[in-house]
Order: C-alpha cells, then sequence, then structure tokens
C-alpha cells in the first residue's frame, strides 16, 4: 500500500504546474497525510494518561515538518548536536527533547545540557561518570541481547552497538541513583520498519517486566517507558499497514494490569519518524534518456544523492507515472540516475507502462530517510524540499543545494603547524 489515494488526488492534478513552477527533482510532502496519521496514532492510544510521540528527527530534519509535529503536541528523538539544535529552532527544549546518543562525546553532553537541557537517554553504563553534571531525571537504553530477537534492517540485539546489557542496567540505575537521579524512564530500540504489531506489543511487555525487577530492587517508579521507534509502512503494493489500533488495545492492556500489580503506572512513549512521514513524501523527477543494450534503463534527472535506500539496502519503493497509472502495454525496465556507480538504480527489472522523455515520474515513501540520507559523492547534490500544505500551497521548505553548498568547506584560514617528524633519522 504505497502513496495513498488521497495523497494523489491531492497531488497528482498539480503535479505538472507544480513541476514547471519549482522545476525538478524535488521531494513534496502532504500535511494533510502526516496530521492525519498523527491524529491516528494519538487515538490509538488515547486510554493511556501521558501517551506522547517523540518524532526521529533524523527521519526527516527540516523545522517546517518538526513544527507540524510540534503543533499536534509531539516532542523529538534527537541523536546528535544539530538534531538538539533544529529542535530548539522551533522552540522545543526540556523534557519535550530526548536525546538518545551512542558513543556519546564531551562536546554532545554538553550540547545536550545547554538551552534548557533535555531527557537525557544514555546508551552505556561507562557514560555515567561522564555525564558533566547528572540530571534529575535520566533513562537508559536497553539492549536485551539473546533475550530477545530484532529482524533484518537493524540485526541480532548481541551484535548491536546500542545499549545497556541485561546483566548491567540494574547497576546503570544504581549508579544513577547514587548520583542523584530521582526520576527514571526506561527506553529500548530493537526494530527497524517492522510492520508486525505482535512484536512491538512483546517489545513493550519486556520493558514493563525490566522496569517492574529493578523497581523493586532498587525502590524507584518508572516515569515512562519508550518502545522506541521502528514501526514500518508497506513499501510494496502487496503488504499490510501495522495494525495501529491493535497495538494500541494490546499494550494499554498491558499497562494496565502493571498498574494492578505495582499500583503505579509508567506513561508511554515512543519515537516513530518512518511511521509518521514516510508514506507521505515522494521524490519527483523527470525522465530525460532512454538506453537499450542488454537491458532497458530510463535516466532520470535524479540520482542517489536524493535517495540511496535503493542503491544501499535494495529496498523497494514504488514508482508510478502520473497519467499513466492503468496502461495497456507495460515494459522492464531499471529507472537510473546519473551517479558513477553501477547501483545507482531507483528500481531494478521493474514492470512499468512505457516512459517518454519528459514525463515525470514519482518514485514513492521517501518522506522518511530520503532526502536525509543524502550525500554529496561524485559532486552529486541534494535536490530541493517542497511542502504540499492543506490549504492546497505548495511552499519550497528547503532550496537545492548549490555548488556554492559543495565548495563551502574549503573556504577557510589557512592553518599549519610543524612537527619534528621530517627531522627524524
Amino acid at each position: 500500500m504505497p502513496m495513498s489515494q488521497a495523497f494523489k488526488d491531492r497531488l497528482f492534478p498539480a503535479l505538472d504546474r507544480i513541476a514547471d513552477h519549482f522545476g525538478t527533482p524535488f521531494h513534496i510532502y502532504d500535511e494533510t497525510g502526516i496530521r492525519n496519521t498523527g491524529a491516528a496514532l494519538k487515538q490509538a492510544f488515547s486510554a493511556l494518561d501521558g501517551f506522547r510521540e517523540y518524532y526521529a528527527v533524523k527521519a526527516l530534519p527540516n523545522p517546517r515538518i518538526l513544527e507540524i509535529m510540534q503543533g499536534m503536541g509531539f516532542g523529538f528523538d534527537c541523536s546528535s548536536i544539530p538534531e538538539l539544535m533544529l529542535s530548539r529552532r522551533i522552540g522545543a527544549w526540556g523534557e519535550n527533547i530526548m536525546f538518545t546518543s551512542n558513543n556519546t562525546s564531551k562536546t554532545e553532553f554538553e550540547a545536550a545540557e545547554a538551552d534548557g537541557g533535555c531527557i537525557l537517554n544514555l546508551d552505556d553504563i561507562s557514560l555515567i561518570p561522564k555525564v558533566p553534571h547528572f540530571p534529575e531525571l535520566v533513562c537508559f537504553r536497553y539492549n536485551p541481547g539473546p533475550r530477545r530477537t530484532g529482524n533484518a534492517i537493524i540485526g541480532v540485539p548481541e551484535e548491536a552497538k546500542y545499549g545497556v546489557a541485561h546483566d548491567q542496567i540494574l547497576e546503570a540505575y544504581r549508579q544513577a541513583k547514587q548520583k542523584g537521579a530521582a526520576r527514571f524512564g526506561l527506553h529500548t530500540m530493537l526494530a527497524s520498519n517492522e510492520l508486525n504489531h505482535a512484536y512491538m506489543v512483546q517489545t513493550a511487555d519486556m520493558l514493563l517486566e525490566l522496569a517492574e525487577e529493578i523497581g523493586k530492587e532498587l525502590d524507584i517508579t518508572f516515569e515512562f517507558i519508550n518502545i522506541g521507534g521502528g514501526f514500518g509502512i508497506p513499501y510494496r503494493p502487496d503488504q499490510h499497514p501495522m495494525n495501529i489500533d491493535a497495538l494500541g488495545r494490546e499494550i494499554t492492556r498491558h499497562i494496565q494490569n502493571f498498574r494492578k500489580r505495582t499500583g503505579y503506572a509508567p506513561r508511554l512513549y515512543m519515537e516513530s519518524g518512518r511511521f509518521m512521514t514516510g508514506p507521505h513524501g515522494v521524490l519527483v523527477t523527470r525522465a530525460i534518456n532512454h538506453k537499450n543494450i542488454y537491458r532497458k534503463y530510463i535516466g532520470v534527472d535524479a540520482c542517489m544523492s536524493a535517495l540511496m535506500r535503493p542503491g544501499m539496502y535494495g529496498a523497494y519503493h514504488h514508482i508510478e507515472i502520473p497519467g499513466k497509472e492503468n496502461p495497456s502495454e507495460t515494459e522492464v525496465v531499471d529507472v537510473v540516475g546519473s551517479l558513477c556507480e553501477n547501483n545507482d538504480k531507483f528500481a531494478v527489472r521493474r514492470e512499468l507502462p512505457p516512459i517518454d522523455e519528459g514525463d515525470p515520474v514519482v518514485i514513492q515513501d521517501t518522506g522518511a530517510h530520503g532526502h536525509s540520507m543524502g550525500f554529496t559523492y561524485n559532486g552529486k547534490l541534494r535536490p530541493q524540499e517542497l511542502l504540499l500544505r492543506s490549504d492546497g500551497t505548495v511552499e519550497r521548505i528547503r532550496r537545492a543545494e548549490t555548488p556554492a553548498d559543495y565548495f563551502a568547506t574549503l573556504d577557510f584560514a589557512p592553518e599549519a603547524m610543524k612537527t619534528d617528524i621530517g627531522w627524524r633519522r
């Protein structure tokens, strides 16, 4: 179930005019779709007091998108200093931000503490003495190791670099309490692009059991559990979306049972990125060349710098040619960019309607990990981003990169130092 019919109905009738006005390529995001998904998420967990989504900034780090999230009452999941800066730029601070870094540096700890702070989610027990000023509220990212399985994207937990090991987690909270922490959260992230809601229910149940065990041992209560992100979207037409309503009902039941056993219930947090924006963005590019050798290639005016998932992961992104949605004939083609890499392919051996030069090519589900995973290898630059607002206006929310941007880091004050290496014998 790629791009919704409602998104097509809003976009396709105006696509030629949008492309003529702004030029191609571009990512365009659907504000109405994003807001509808946010409303559905909140409704699914409406029986829980204090439920909150912390949008994963890495999925689509654009201030206008973050403003939409903030307007729905969501916080932000950050894992780098620029992501903290982006969130604070739109007015988020304190417990509206969860900072989940790994291999954290002193500079990152200082940034997390600055400008109103954040919820500090520590990735390892060894980081406890490195926190400059230990906060009152602290959270740890838990890695259950062989107690749980991961999935194909994020990998097996015991092979992952993330999180505090099971045999360290109790001691981590003990040390945090000794350092002055009086408020506690518990976090994990075990899957990516997961469509089976039962897996996420099991994750919530795992955290609740662990919170109960640690709470009894250390005489502490947990203000929240955070089941992380990883909610999937159906990239392929034959896939079905995650059953978010069933997820909400079952996790709610587990938390209510926890309350009966312990006398209190932690709030439920999550940090979905792909689920919130992925289906609500497309990459619009144009066919500019045809090549017929051992295969037939359709060359477009975008390349992997705009969307690297197919080349990096072999990921499937559905493609449509507006005006040719129900073709009487098709052909098998590779849809390719101009990067000097053979994996610069948006589609391989894909059955599509005959594509003419100049046709718009809509590559779907790019609203998460599309533009944000772009790069400048080969001197290829990332395209502009547009927002299809709920009132029908199309707004540019990021300009395309230019050669001036590419060369900007070569504009610096000369600096050198002498060493004695040249004098060694």
